[in-house]
């Protein structure tokens, strides 16, 4: 695959953060059934642009699953011995002892091998035998680890080695691309500032610049997430976000903060309203109905309101539920996006949330629709 603005050259499907999770599991979970029966492992290598989250999510997937964890950065290799290690002579043979990275505890464990194509090529020929047998001349990996690789795209602007095929075809490749609706639900479970978040679902295609990263978006997001009135505190911001953004977003934040949109009625407050009329639907009506329906802005509440209530197990009460299906049946959602979160609802592994459907108008908009 290529990004023929770039010029940039993908290996595997593209796919968005969810889907590499159950890719990298799923290879994960058929290797360990391969090595018990006495077959070859298969490493993994996701591709993707700078700052989108690969190690995050390795190392997380092996949090999650209770691994081991190794990590090496072949770009900092300036010779051999740092990846096969130092030669002794013992009783006059010469012998490797390994490098104090190398695992030497039995799995399971994640060995990551973090911008593979960024090491010099004597060591990315050095790192092929490791693919292929988990094992170089001078150590071996214990059993039950894996090896994950990250790489960035060739071609382009990025400083790369490119693999040749001998190298290539010793791995699984994926893809992983900037999915908002999948980061935002990373973000709503790693506490990621609201506002913040409807910024990115408001401006998705902010992710893409070339300082601006989901990376460097949540460095900005963390520094500025005290600042409770962010109207009050733009120079300051707009000097934050300078320091690790491109100019394009900075101006697109501050005209988000101008524009009060950081100020959306929040999910939980959408839920708990006593009156749903004036708190959220003439509040929502006010920012979004102007010369042109702002379609984006919805999106984002209705993004954000699924994600609260199926990250967090909300169990909503009558009154709850009835805010719920008010919020669905505005006049002001196009009928794709209200299809689309009926659909998020009715899939979700929170059952309480099927209660919405109770009300037949609701039911009767998803069945028309399927």
């Amino acid at each position: 695959m290529s990004d023929q603005k770039h010029n940039y050259v993908f290996y595997g499907m593209e796919s968005n953060a969810n889907e590499v999770r159950g890719f990298v599991e799923h290879i994960i979970k058929t290797n360990i059934a391969a090595e018990e029966s006495g077959n070859k492992k298969s490493p993994i290598c996701i591709w993707g642009t700078h700052g989108i989250g690969k190690t995050e999510m390795v190392n997380q997937i092996a949090n999650t699953l209770g691994y081991q964890w190794a990590y090496i950065a072949p770009a900092q290799f300036e010779e051999m011995g740092d990846l096969v290690g130092m030669p002794s002579v013992e009783n006059g043979r010469t012998i490797f002892s390994s490098p104090d990275w190398v695992p030497t505890e039995e799995g399971p464990g994640i060995l990551l091998i973090d911008d593979v194509n960024r090491a010099d090529d004597r060591i990315l020929r050095g790192i092929m035998q490791l693919l292929q047998n988990y094992e170089l001349v001078s150590w071996k990996l214990p059993k039950f680890w894996q090896i994950v690789l990250t790489a960035n795209p060739d071609g382009g602007d990025y400083s790369v080695t490119p693999m040749d095929n001998a190298m290539l075809t010793r791995m699984m490749h994926i893809t992983m691309n900037f999915d908002p609706k999948a980061w935002a639900v990373w973000a709503e479970k790693s506490g990621v500032d609201s506002r913040c978040i409807n910024f990115v679902l408001t401006y998705p295609e902010i992710a893409h610049g070339q300082q601006t990263t989901p990376r460097s978006l949540v460095q900005f997001f963390q520094s500025i997430e005290s600042i409770k009135n962010f109207s009050e505190e733009l120079p300051l911001i707009q000097m934050l976000g300078s320091s690790c953004l491109d100019e394009a977003t900075i101006v697109s934040f501050i005209s988000f903060v101008q524009q009060n949109l950081s100020e959306l009625v929040k999910p939980e407050q959408i839920l708990k309203t006593k009156n749903f009329e004036n708190d959220v639907y003439k509040h929502l009506k006010g920012i979004v109905q102007k010369e042109v329906l702002r379609v984006d802005i919805i999106a984002t509440m209705c993004t954000r309101l699924v994600n609260y209530l199926t990250l967090n197990e909300i169990k909503p009460n009558k009154d709850e539920i009835k805010n719920v299906q008010s919020f669905i049946k505005m006049d002001i959602i196009p009928n794709d996006l209200r299809l689309s979160m009926l659909q998020d609802l009715v899939s979700s592994t929170n059952a309480a949330l099927k209660a919405v459907m109770q009300d037949p108008e609701v039911a009767m908009m998803l069945l028309q629709k399927m």
